[in-house]
């Protein structure tokens, strides 16, 4: 898939600590062509924190954060993004000259898709990449001041690249903004955002019960949400005995830019007491979090001779008045 290539090995920033998230900048940008018309999606990310969108009417970024201007001046910025509207337009009417009418035929929707950033290698190096997709499938990518075509693209992506590589103007544009432009622009969001970046916000968790695997089980949920960064470890254990069969779901990024994830375990009904979920985070400063669980039979036996006492005693005071 296309936006795999960008899940990259963390490196370091010149002068700063060792970032455990990856260093990477990169925009991603979203063309649907339907009922004869454009509608453009676009936003801007720091390793996986987004901190640009893009604002199709005005034609201009928004700045998600008051770092995520880097250390560009308000001139570079504009300059930066008349380059990405006017690339925008120039890819966009390229395909629909040479690939989107005859794509209809079979599709309802045409879905252009493009990225560009850097990534930063051991504090030292960049290297540039952009990409584009068609309906989620690798197209082509450029390299080496060259467009080369996927061999998932076939015969169309080796027309288009032969016709693109002609524009030698254009080149020289793509070229320029991987090798000079968005270095820049990345080295001086990763200063601008360091504190941000290496933040660390402790976790909340809390257990509950799921869905019925079946009859006699249960399923354990750990629910682990607030963190930053990313990494985290979440395991399921009877003493310091781990348990195989925990099952940890997808990172889910909450609104704040910290990180939710759960972990669930399938045990029968007879062997869930002296269970514990144990999360372990940079932010714990080495002391790990652990839940124990609590049967929610016994649980539920507490809750319901409280319930019944209570009404005994509203029923003995309700037969005293009247009988008094």
């Amino acid at each position: 898939m296309l936006f795999l290539l960008l899940l990259l090995l963390a490196a370091l920033v010149p002068g700063s600590d060792r970032f455990e998230e990856p260093v990477y900048y990169h925009i991603i940008h979203t063309s649907s062509f339907c009922n004869n018309s454009w509608v453009h999606m676009g936003s801007g990310w720091l390793g996986e924190l987004q901190i640009h969108s893009w604002n199709s009417s005005s034609c201009t970024f928004i700045y998600l954060y008051p770092w995520s201007r880097g250390h560009f001046s308000d001139k570079e910025l504009i300059d930066l993004e008349k380059f990405f509207w006017v690339h925008i337009i120039g890819v966009k009417d390229f395909f629909t000259d040479h690939f989107i009418h005859s794509c209809l035929n079979y599709y309802n929707q045409i879905d252009l898709q493009m990225a560009a950033g850097c990534e930063l290698h051991s504090g030292k190096f960049f290297l540039g990449f952009k990409q584009v997709a068609i309906q989620g499938s690798d197209f082509m990518s450029f390299q080496n001041k060259t467009w080369l075509p996927s061999p998932k693209g076939g015969r169309k992506a080796q027309k288009i690249c032969k016709a693109l590589n002609l524009r030698q103007g254009s080149i020289e544009r793509v070229h320029w903004l991987l090798s000079d432009t968005f270095p820049r622009f990345a080295l001086g969001l990763f200063d601008a955002g360091k504190a941000h970046l290496q933040r660390r916000v402790k976790p909340e968790a809390w257990l509950s019960s799921g869905p019925s695997p079946g009859p006699g089980h249960l399923l354990l949920v750990c629910h682990v949400s607030g963190f930053y960064p990313k990494p985290v470890w979440v395991m399921w254990m009877r003493g310091e005995q781990e348990q195989q069969g925990t099952q940890r779901g997808d990172f889910l990024p909450n609104a704040d830019g910290t990180w939710y994830l759960q972990a669930t375990l399938d045990v029968a009904a007879g062997e869930a007491a002296g269970l514990a979920c144990r999360v372990k985070h940079s932010s714990l400063g080495g002391k790990d979090l652990v839940l124990y669980w609590a049967p929610h039979s016994a649980l539920g036996w507490i809750l319901s001779a409280v319930i019944v006492a209570l009404a005994l005693l509203t029923g003995l005071g309700f037969w005293f008045r009247k009988c008094w």
